[in-house]
């Protein structure tokens, strides 16, 4: 079966301003190199639906809901947090962000496709039930996990968070929701400035100095996340995918390259073989340098895809 790759053209309307890495070249970067690595024909090209209100207050409170919805401005920008913003389109971006969540989940758990990228904007693993931060403003990952369990009715998932910046929306959703394993490599000290001291049994948070290459990602990843996944069963897993630990990405000081994204996605791809019927959504997160997150993405889509 192939690989679903999920967009939506409102992803290209949402800006925070010429200014944002948050930018829409960031899609188009990865669809470029997509053509150039003769990859985007062999796969399943959907185009995300909406969300339901229903399937957001799974992981959002109604009055957050509201207010999204509120703030969405005719024009110009409104800010929701010192550095995350809407304009007129963002509102459509981010309701079809966490419905291609749910459609991925859908379509992989149907049987309909192998596995699935969300290619979405805004990303989504800082929003919390009820704030918007980092760029995020519903928790997209935290959707699709949340319809896996209520609606296929899964009893166990994972989701596995390779951002340079630590998912503290998705651990503050999931803190009392055993059923969901959350693993985040993350550069600490850094933004968000958590997650260091707040592991549990089914938080897994693995803090690493600015600096970390690839060696040193490889022996914590297979150290401190591989073991809990295999004790946890996961029926589905998750990533959440950013980039932004490439070393060529100076929003962070990580050192990783193509090679250990297409590593991580390996290693979890054979815990989903064994536990989940090879069932793997990824979303899309950070990954702001233009050239490093084109390949990488296209590194960890070609792994996902088998090619």
């Amino acid at each position: 079966m192939p690989t679903a790759y999920i967009t939506h053209p409102s992803f290209l309307l949402h800006t925070m301003g010429g200014w944002h890495p948050e930018s829409p070249e960031r899609l188009r970067a990865i669809d470029d190199r997509l053509h150039a690595a003769h990859l985007f024909d062999f796969l399943t090209h959907l185009e995300a639906p909406p969300v339901q209100r229903s399937q957001l207050l799974r992981v959002h409170d109604a009055a957050y809901i509201d207010f999204v919805e509120a703030s969405s401005p005719s024009t110009g920008f409104r800010a929701l947090d010192p550095d995350t913003s809407m304009n007129p389109h963002t509102l459509d971006a981010a309701f079809h962000a966490a419905g291609g969540a749910v459609m991925a989940v859908d379509r992989v758990m149907r049987g309909e496709v192998a596995n699935a990228f969300v290619a979405c904007r805004p990303p989504g693993h800082h929003a919390t039930r009820n704030q918007a931060m980092g760029f995020c403003f519903f928790n997209n990952v935290a959707v699709a996990a949340a319809h896996a369990l209520e609606a296929h009715g899964l009893a166990r998932v994972a989701i596995v968070d390779f951002d340079v910046h630590h998912g503290n929306g998705t651990e503050a959703i999931f803190t009392d929701e055993p059923r969901v394993l959350l693993c985040s490599t993350f550069q600490h000290p850094f933004y968000p400035h958590c997650g260091a001291d707040t592991a549990s049994e089914h938080i897994v948070n693995v803090p690493l100095p600015a600096g970390t290459t690839g060696n040193s990602y490889r022996e914590a990843f297979s150290a401190q996340i591989m073991p809990r996944l295999e004790a946890h069963r996961p029926q589905m897993l998750f990533f959440s995918a950013g980039f932004d630990g490439h070393r060529e990405d100076d929003m962070a000081q990580f050192g990783l390259v193509e090679a250990d994204y297409v590593w991580i996605t390996e290693q979890v791809m054979d815990v989903a073989a064994r536990h989940a019927e090879g069932r793997i959504v990824s979303l899309l997160e950070g990954g702001y340098d233009l050239s490093s997150l084109g390949r990488s993405a296209a590194a960890h889509i070609k792994a996902m895809a088998g090619l």
